[in-house]
């Protein structure tokens, strides 16, 4: 009877140990299963954050084109309104001596008041000129300045 009560309780320690075992098992797959989707669901986020840099990398590229043109955004007739104001600036130095000559000599008045009459002429062209000058660049700026709002509230 002992060596059957003696095999009895050796194939209970057997089942156990199986059973120890296969709980082991499963518990270790259940870990693995458990880190595989923690690591799934990393990678997944991981894949949100990369796409939502680029979006930002992109939208900040954007604004900065944006910016630059702002910052670029300049009188598009500078140069020729400068040549302007040198050429009224040098009309203007003209005029001071002419109609100073008209007073101190009758006998040129003729001559010098001609003179005078085509440099006023002259300067209000040019005038003129820078006027229509100034006109059309505040135009082609704001347009320059209404674009680039609206590129700006697109990106709203």
């Amino acid at each position: 009877m002992k060596s059957l009560g003696g095999n009895g309780s050796s194939g209970r320690l057997s089942m156990e140990e199986n059973e120890d075992e296969e709980t082991s098992r499963l518990a270790i797959s259940t870990f693995q299963a458990r880190e595989e989707e923690i690591e799934r669901k990393k990678m997944e986020v991981k894949e949100r954050v990369e796409l939502q840099l680029g979006r930002a990398e992109e939208e900040t590229r954007r604004l900065a084109q944006i910016w630059e043109e702002l910052e670029a955004l300049s009188d598009p007739n500078r140069k020729e309104l400068a040549n302007v104001r040198k050429k009224i600036d040098m009309v203007n130095r003209e005029l001071k001596p002419l109609g100073l000559g008209c007073q101190k000599k009758e006998k040129e008045y003729k001559e010098a008041l001609e003179s005078f009459n085509e440099k006023n002429k002259e300067k209000a062209q040019l005038v003129t000129t820078m006027m229509e000058l100034l006109t059309e660049s505040e135009r082609l700026r704001m347009q320059k300045l209404e674009e680039l709002s609206k590129n700006i509230e697109l990106s709203h």
